[in-house]
This record gives structure tokens, C-alpha cells and sequence, in this order.
């Protein structure tokens, strides 16, 4: 790899377990990159979420795809949030596309709604519903050999959104042009970098996995595997 000025990372699954506080090895991770490399995120949440879940770590965050972008103030120890996009979403024609889906391969039960309608627009499909058992949803489908069969059809009946294998029983959809990829190449043109100047580390690079627009485009990338690996992947940046 060319040198690079800034790394970019997924969280869950790559700085973290999925949904849990960042811990104190890779903190030391990221605070010895950070004294030669400007450090961000590129998430599915919301920049708050992820900010908390980092513990108020200071780095800057794109968060929802592109969607949100939140830059750390050092007077203030905060994160400043800067842009929000919304767009709107035809609920009604997600419904009815939705209900075709789960009619074709089966998953008609389900405990609460159908789908998860988010206020930036994007849209989570939860095969289980919305109010299935923590326990249920994550025994469902974790090395993803369900959903990912069913990929294809969810990616021709959404155009207008990018899909997402989400979790451990959902497809997660937010609406075009957002994605990691999208995200990191609208912050270069704004922020005026080139895509060499950037190093993606993530987890999630597979068929759906939203890293994967990232690992299948010119920006260099970095696998991990597991968040617990962390250091010894970034060895070659230090």
C-alpha cells in the first residue's frame, strides 16, 4: 500500500463484538494509530450510537451509510454533528414488496411488524418481526447461509435502496446511493483527499455484507475476522 493519511474503520466486528462498549486492548489500538493516522468511522448506526459505543473515543464518524457525519470537537470533548440526511420512503410500497417476499420463501409468522421504517429513511426487513426473542433472532441465521440464497431476489425487488444481510435475521436497506463506498467517496471530493489516501479496515466484505461495495472497490482494505485480531492486522500501518 501507498502511504496513507487517514484509516477508516467498520465497528462491530471489527473494533468491537457487535453492540458492545469498546475495550480497553483495542482503545491502545486506536490511540497508537491515531498518533500517525487520522482515524474514522464508516457505520450502519447513527454517529451517536456509535460515538457512545466507543465511549466518547475522540475520532470523527460517518454514520448511516453516508447519511449522517459527525466531526469530534477537541475544545469541547464532543461530537458535533454536521449533516443528517433524510429521504423519503413510499412505506406502503416497501409493505406490499416486503409481504410478496415473504409469501415466496416462507417467512409469513412473524412476532410484532413486518419491517423497521427508520427516520432517515432506511429500512430494516425483519424476517422474524420486529418483536421476536433476542434469542430467537440470534439463533436464526448466524453464519448468514439463509438469507444469503435469498440476497439476490431482495436486491431485484429494492432497487432503490442498497441491501444489506443484516445481523442475524434481517436485511437491512437504506436508500440510493448510500453506502460505505458512497460515504467515502463523497467525504474525498468534500474533505479533498484522493482514495489512496485511504485504508478501509472491516469484517463485513462478503455477498451483502455492507463493507463489501468498500472491499470490491479501488479504496485498500483490510480484513479482520475477528475484533479480538485487531492489533495484529494493523501491524503493517504501524
Amino acid at each position: 500500500m501507498k502511504e496513507k493519511k487517514i484509516v477508516a474503520f467498520d465497528l462491530d466486528g471489527t473494533i468491537t463484538q457487535h453492540r458492545t462498549e469498546l475495550g480497553d486492548e483495542n482503545k491502545a489500538v486506536l490511540e497508537k494509530l491515531a498518533e500517525k493516522y487520522k482515524l474514522m468511522i464508516v457505520g450502519a448506526g447513527v454517529c451517536m450510537r456509535i460515538w457512545k459505543q466507543l465511549k466518547n473515543f475522540p475520532i470523527d464518524i460517518i454514520g448511516c451509510y453516508g447519511m449522517q457525519y459527525g466531526k469530534y470537537n477537541y475544545e469541547t470533548k464532543t461530537l458535533d454533528i454536521l449533516r443528517s440526511d433524510k429521504k423519503e420512503c413510499d412505506r406502503e410500497s416497501v409493505l406490499q414488496r416486503v409481504d410478496v417476499l415473504r409469501k415466496q420463501f416462507g417467512y409469513t409468522e412473524y412476532a410484532g411488524d413486518s419491517v423497521d421504517f427508520h427516520e432517515s429513511g432506511a429500512v430494516t426487513i425483519a424476517l422474524l418481526g420486529t418483536k421476536a426473542k433476542i434469542e430467537d433472532k440470534l439463533a436464526f441465521d448466524p453464519t448468514r447461509e439463509k438469507r444469503r440464497p435469498i440476497y439476490p431476489t431482495v436486491v431485484e425487488m429494492f432497487p432503490d435502496f442498497n441491501v444489506f444481510v443484516g445481523g442475524s435475521s434481517s436485511f437491512d436497506m437504506t436508500p440510493a446511493p448510500f453506502n460505505k463506498y458512497y460515504a467515502l467517496d463523497k467525504f474525498c471530493k468534500e474533505e479533498g483527499y484522493s482514495h489512496e489516501d485511504i485504508v478501509f479496515i472491516g469484517d463485513d466484505y462478503g455477498l451483502g455484507g455492507n463493507d463489501e461495495s468498500v472491499y470490491k472497490s479501488d479504496f485498500d482494505f483490510i480484513t479482520v475476522d475477528d475484533y479480538r485480531e485487531l492489533a495484529k492486522a494493523v501491524e503493517v500501518l504501524l
